[in-house]
């Protein structure tokens, strides 16, 4: 998709215009750019919040499907007109964001799980084969490769250079290494080294990338060198990538505890549990007001009180909740392995709308342009629009 300029104007006083009235501009006809679908990067924005502000309908409809060549266990971004998601089959896929076209596909040597980032015109794709690729993401087109010395699962992130004017974009591996490149050559800038594997995103919170992994603990570092800034115990491996609001941080781990960690004062301000039906956190969770939401495989999307801790919700699926929430205005939304996708009401929990896909849902939505879109094991990815 390309930007449209619209020109508006009221016709009246374009009559007057033309007729000699006045040379000044009516405010009314200034250009006004349409809002474009955006979602460049997983969880939606750099603090992975999971949060937007659109608004969803209480009834939504398939408008397309694409179908690739194996399961899909990968999160979609939006951006530029397009879609963009990897799949088990080895590739990632450019689909338009109206139709579900394919575009244009990048295959790499092994699965993608890792979902893409889309910074400017480049798209960042991490594969199990260990090798981040550096993609123009209009075309296709390689611009360059980064070979780690494990696989690559989670997302990438970015920040500001904090010399010069470019972007750095940091992402983790099985190498147990979170690493820190120049967004343009893929140059290395630092590494950290933490000892055991990091499966998700990390997050980015004032100068300083925040992540957990499979060592228990969450991990603060600087985003000027990669000095450790922080650990913070997080009593389980962390699968999962932490959500970064104010100066909190919020994150699961795989003990079936919730955990609101206070950066700047380097503890634990409150911690979440259902001691008797709990399960796993695969999820990484959504922020919005004084909520978090958070899915589990106890099969539950759980809403706990962002102050305290305590617990406002739960709404039960029938399968696990690897699915990261998105909150979306007022609602929920987040798939499950019962292969479907639902929308609840963030105030109760309660359920607004769902669709049986009938196959396990593992990725994270991406919602914008009033669409929400998702992959699942089925190997197709889905885009939902207003009924």
């Amino acid at each position: 998709m390309r930007l449209n300029i619209l020109r508006i104007a009221i016709p009246g006083l374009m009559l007057c215009m033309l007729a000699g009235c006045g040379s000044k501009k009516s405010e009314t006809s200034r250009k006004i750019t349409p809002k474009i679908p955006i979602w460049s990067i997983f969880r939606g924005d750099t603090q992975l919040s999971g949060l937007t502000e659109e608004h969803l309908p209480d009834s939504m409809e398939r408008v397309w499907t694409f179908k690739t060549g194996d399961e899909i266990l990968s999160s979609p971004v939006i951006g530029l007109g397009f879609v963009f998601i990897g799949s088990s089959d080895g590739k990632t896929y450019a689909l338009d964001f109206s139709t579900g076209a394919m575009v244009w596909a990048f295959e790499t040597k092994s699965v993608i799980e890792a979902p893409p980032l889309l910074l400017d015109t480049t798209l960042y794709v991490g594969s199990l084969d260990g090798i981040l690729y550096s993609l123009d993401a209009r075309t296709g087109k390689l611009k360059w490769t980064y070979q780690v010395e494990g696989k690559i699962t989670g997302s990438a992130n970015w920040f500001p250079a904090s010399r010069g004017d470019g972007k750095w974009i940091v992402v983790g591996s099985y190498d147990s290494k979170m690493h820190c490149l120049d967004s343009k050559t893929g140059n290395v800038i630092w590494t950290y080294d933490t000892k055991n594997y990091i499966n998700g995103a990390p997050a980015v919170y004032e100068n300083s990338v925040i992540f957990g992994g499979c060592d228990a603990l969450l991990h603060r570092v600087s985003a000027v060198d990669g000095k450790r800034l922080a650990i913070i115990d997080m009593d389980s491996y962390v699968a999962a990538s932490p959500a970064v609001s104010g100066h909190y941080a919020y994150v699961g781990n795989h003990g079936g505890q919730l955990f609101c960690v206070d950066l700047e004062e380097q503890k634990i301000v409150w911690k979440y549990e259902d001691e008797e039906n709990g399960g796993t956190f695969f999820s990484s969770p959504a922020i919005s007001g004084d909520r978090v939401v958070i899915g589990s495989r106890d099969g539950c999307l759980h809403c706990v009180n962002r102050t305290n801790g305590q617990r406002i919700w739960t709404f039960l699926t029938q399968g696990d909740v690897d699915s990261s929430p998105v909150i979306a205005g007022d609602k929920v939304v987040a798939g499950s392995f019962d292969g479907r996708l639902y929308i609840v009401n963030l105030s109760d929990g309660k359920l607004v709308w769902s669709y049986e896909i009938g196959s396990a849902i593992v990725g994270s939505p991406a919602v914008s342009g009033g669409k929400i879109i998702i992959g699942a094991e089925d190997g197709l990815v889905y885009a939902f629009g207003a009924g």
